[in-house]
């Protein structure tokens, strides 16, 4: 049952769906997980069966993987094709490449043969009620013929090759990040000799992908960007990318842009307001500000690395909103304790909407001792508090209290029923990205709490992480 289980949790994993390791934590038993899953691990049979000699491969070669099959076919008359074809849509054969509708045998050319699928369709009786009523209205004979089909590499899709080629039992990688014209990757370790084979064939099977890179198994968490490995094509890295009607330029390998993201920036600009003010503590290239900008708000946007910090300016005047973002180039605390601290009394005073936004989910909660004290007692204020947007990770099988009971802990006062907390994301097994939301409160932002005794934290410490804690800056 637990190997069955594993299978059902990569299978979902390996389509995208990042949630299900949260939703098996619902489940009282693996039966029950299985009983909700195990019909996705049916897959339809397999129409191509690759040369045994292409297992192993490290080079590619394209030709072997070329086969011959025999598919049914359906002779019908050139008058009625179209509709036939129409007709007979979920029963033809689906292949990249391969057309549906091939010359006749015979060599009439009053004639046509509509190729079908042999796992649908093997003898007359295999069309639908209403397949067959639509035969018998166009008056086509439901005999059935044999045509000898080649396939080749090109009609394949990527994890029939990768399949093929990889080492059976073994999990066979074909998803990726679409980044611009980059594809990124992240190997395990048995598909590393692999590499450039898994490169090539995932640029040539999806139009546009110029570039494949793998995401080696340390960060620079310094500036918290993956350093690359070119797998295949151009090693070109500055990507140009569109997310939410906004268009961003960056050099790939230098900052961090996660595609994931793009629902969770929406969200924050959604309750945004024309005159608010937003201050972005980890900006990265300005997925939160610019659009944030664009909305008509007032933008403050920090980011530590300077090549974030180059490609959030370059983005702010390629959206022609750089008069909207003030731009900074400093560590998250330096940011909070200067320009937000500068700018937070005449901005309280006058009642302004002020939202800041903390997305450093690896180390955000350990800035929020930061406010503490940020302002003097002249200037409190009782309403309009600021509005904080924490991200960060959780391991924990209660992940909403858990990061609650750690911004609590860093804040120095308890934010139980003072605050809510959303999943964002699926990040690994067992390991979510959550955003706790809050008003700032008042006895933080005017006091120094100072049964706190947790040392300050700078952003972040110069040291090497694995790939799995490491933080989305984005």
């Amino acid at each position: 049952m637990w190997s069955f289980l594993c299978r059902v949790l990569a299978h979902e994993l390996s389509q995208g769906n990042h949630k299900v390791v949260s939703v098996y934590r619902s489940f009282s038993s693996p039966a029950s997980v299985c009983s909700r899953f195990a019909p996705k691990l049916i897959m339809e049979p397999k129409l191509y069966r690759p040369p045994p000699e292409v297992r192993g491969m490290t080079v590619l070669d394209k030709e072997a993987f070329t086969q011959t099959i025999t598919v049914p076919a359906l002779r019908v008359p050139t008058g009625v094709l179209n509709k036939v074809a129409k007709s007979l849509k979920k029963s033809t054969i689906q292949r990249p490449g391969v057309p549906r509708v091939v010359q006749d045998q015979e060599g009439c050319s009053d004639f046509r043969l509509v190729l079908l699928d042999p796992h649908k369709v093997s003898s007359p009786g295999s069309f639908s009620e209403a397949e067959a009523e639509a035969l018998r209205s166009f008056n086509v004979a439901e005999d059935l013929h044999d045509y000898e089909l080649q396939l080749t590499y090109h009609n394949l899709k990527s994890e029939e090759v990768l399949e093929a080629v990889l080492p059976q039992g073994q999990d066979v990688t074909s998803s990726f990040s679409r980044v611009g014209h980059i594809a990124h990757m992240n190997l395990r370790d048995h598909q590393l000799p692999y590499k450039n084979l898994i490169g090539q064939v995932i640029m040539d099977k999806n139009p546009g992908v110029t570039c494949v890179v793998n995401k080696t198994n340390m960060i620079d968490s310094t500036y918290r960007n993956f350093k690359m490995q070119v797998l295949a094509g151009e090693e070109n890295m500055v990507a140009k990318v569109k997310e939410n009607g906004v268009t961003y330029e960056f050099d790939f390998s230098s900052v961090y842009w996660n595609p994931r993201l793009s629902t969770e920036h929406q969200r924050v600009v959604d309750l945004l307001k024309r005159g608010d003010t937003v201050f972005d503590v980890f900006a990265g290239v300005g997925p939160f500000a610019i659009p944030a900008a664009r909305r008509g708000a007032n933008v403050l946007a920090n980011d530590l690395n300077p090549e974030s910090y180059r490609w959030l300016q370059h983005n702010g005047k390629l959206n022609k909103v750089e008069k909207k973002v003030r731009t900074y180039n400093l560590d998250g605390r330096a940011f909070i304790q200067g320009p937000v601290k500068q700018e937070l009394p005449a901005l309280l005073k006058d009642k302004v909407n002020v939202h800041l936004v903390m997305n450093l989910p690896a180390l955000a909660l350990e800035f929020l001792d930061a406010f503490r004290g940020l302002l003097p007692e002249e200037h409190l204020y009782d309403e309009n508090l600021p509005t904080v947007h924490c991200y960060c990770f959780s391991k924990d099988d209660n992940p909403e209290a858990d990061v609650m009971r750690k911004a609590s802990l860093s804040l120095g006062v308890p934010l139980e029923n003072r605050c809510s907390v959303h999943f964002v994301r699926n990040v690994a097994p067992n390991k979510d990205m959550m955003c706790v939301r809050f008003s700032l409160p008042k006895e933080v932002l005017f006091s120094r709490c100072p049964e706190l005794t947790a040392e300050p934290s700078e952003e972040p410490a110069p040291k090497r992480q694995k790939c799995e804690d490491a933080p989305d800056s984005t």
